[in-house]
């Protein structure tokens, strides 16, 4: 037991487990491959932001400008699919990584060169990026009889028995995973929200790693953008309302600091596969949508209460640690 609460993603892992147990006895088919596919599927979007979160969180800032980023960026290829549709997906993929990344840059000067807390920068191109969505539709909608086949199908096709849509979420985990382990980046990037000031000291920009945390995210969530239009196959204003909140709420499941430095890419994805499987199940139980929203709110506050007294604990053990070293110094 004490091996699992040391562990975050190995008590995920059993609680997931458990909950996938008690609601298969209230749905027998809850569990099935097909079903569990489906839910990995369905959760594939918000494992990708939350991955593009993390990477902000661990750096001692936040971005809650990635749902709107996805609104924005969804809108603009829809719109250029219905407008241009002998256009290249790849293409047109490119395009919405692009403006994802510059939409993330944006954010990412204002910190880094103004100086401007990322809480307060974000929630202002919240609103600047939704508006921005508004004023390039005209408050319309791009409907899936507007889009063409290969731009709707594609991440739907089914290979290996999991959908396109599905195989992108696991890619992209590698990739990040490979970028925050074997790449100075994915270091500095731990190192800026851990301890910044020996950052400094060890020569890394902590001010331009953390722009490019937020272009990592920006640039996850433009692919989302084109990614959430194909699976819902329409774009509108409002998509991924919210949707900010629970890529935080799925990195401090995870077991992801606020206080940043410390994380894992498996504590993102588990903690995203945890609101999955509890957002698919609840409405399977026939719990009301009031009662989900505040048994999510309650989960996130558990979290958050569980990564305070571990990271207290921690604090603890060092200062112990550095006690025990100095009667140590004084004996000798």
């Amino acid at each position: 037991m004490k091996y699992l609460f040391k562990y975050r993603e190995m008590l995920l892992v059993v609680i997931i487990a458990v909950l996938l147990g008690v609601f298969s006895s209230r749905s027998p088919g809850f569990s099935s491959p097909s079903n569990l596919s489906n839910i990995f599927n369905d959760t594939s979007i918000l494992i990708i932001l939350a991955l593009g979160q993390m990477t902000v969180i661990l750096t001692k800032s936040i971005d809650l400008s990635v749902a709107a980023n996805v609104a924005f960026t969804g809108m603009a290829v829809a719109m250029l699919n219905a407008a241009h549709p002998g256009l290249p997906l790849a293409f047109i993929v490119v395009i919405a990584l692009g403006i994802g990344a510059l939409l993330g840059a944006i954010n990412g000067l204002f910190v880094w060169k103004l100086g401007i807390p990322s809480i307060v920068v974000t929630l202002g191109t919240l609103t600047i990026y939704r508006g921005m969505a508004f004023v390039l539709s005209g408050g319309g909608w791009v409907n899936a009889h507007q889009m063409t086949e290969p731009f709707l199908q594609t991440p739907r096709q089914v290979f290996l028995g999991l959908p396109i849509l599905g195989w992108t979420a696991i890619v992209i985990v590698g990739v990040i995973y490979i970028v925050m382990s074997r790449t100075f980046l994915g270091r500095a990037i731990y190192a800026s929200g851990g301890n910044p000031t020996a950052a400094v000291y060890a020569g890394i920009d902590v001010g331009r790693t953390r722009f490019f945390a937020f272009v990592i995210s920006g640039t996850l969530a433009g692919l989302c953008g084109y990614l959430w239009v194909s699976r819902y196959a329409v774009a509108y204003v409002d998509i991924a309302a919210g949707f900010e909140l629970d890529s935080v709420a799925a990195c401090v499941i995870g077991g992801i600091s606020t206080l940043g430095g410390i994380g894992s890419v498996a504590g993102a994805v588990l903690g995203s596969l945890f609101l999955g499987v509890i957002k698919n199940a609840l409405p399977v139980i026939n719990i009301s949508p009031f009662s989900q929203m505040a048994i999510s709110g309650g989960v996130i506050i558990a979290a958050v209460i569980f990564n305070a007294r571990q990271e207290r604990r921690r604090g603890r053990i060092i200062l112990r640690d550095r006690g025990a070293s100095e009667k140590i110094e004084g004996i000798a």
